[in-house]
């Protein structure tokens, strides 16, 4: 039961993220991009850049930080589903990326890092 809540919860995110992120003048690309490294939340297009979207949420009980959790190894994945992404898209690939990370505490406003990855 407790997986049944958790995927839930991460799909209202990314829905609730989607919209966040449309609002702000990004477009949907692609949504769940599934690979052997792992899975690619958002694909949106911000301009000319590519923006390659994580989704992060946490019950209200928990006091760990969305955001925050998105790891060194977290990131690995993230690069390596993205670079597969690329190829498989080659029309996208001489565009500019970026990784943002978007995290939800609860069902308030979102914490958005934009270009997370850097720096």
């Amino acid at each position: 039961m407790a997986g049944r809540k958790a995927r839930t919860l991460g799909q209202h995110a990314e829905k609730a993220a989607q919209k966040f992120l449309a609002a702000r003048g990004l477009t949907l690309i692609e949504r769940n991009f599934n690979t052997r490294h792992g899975e690619i939340d958002l694909v949106m297009l911000d301009s000319d850049t590519i923006v390659f979207v994580e989704v992060r949420s946490r019950g209200r009980t928990s006091f760990s930080c969305a955001v925050a959790s998105v790891d060194a190894k977290k990131r690995r994945k993230l690069i390596a589903a993205a670079s597969l992404w690329l190829a498989r898209n080659p029309g996208y690939a001489h565009r500019p990326c970026r990784f943002d990370v978007l995290g939800y505490a609860d069902a308030s406003r979102p914490v958005w890092c934009r270009d997370a990855f850097r720096g």
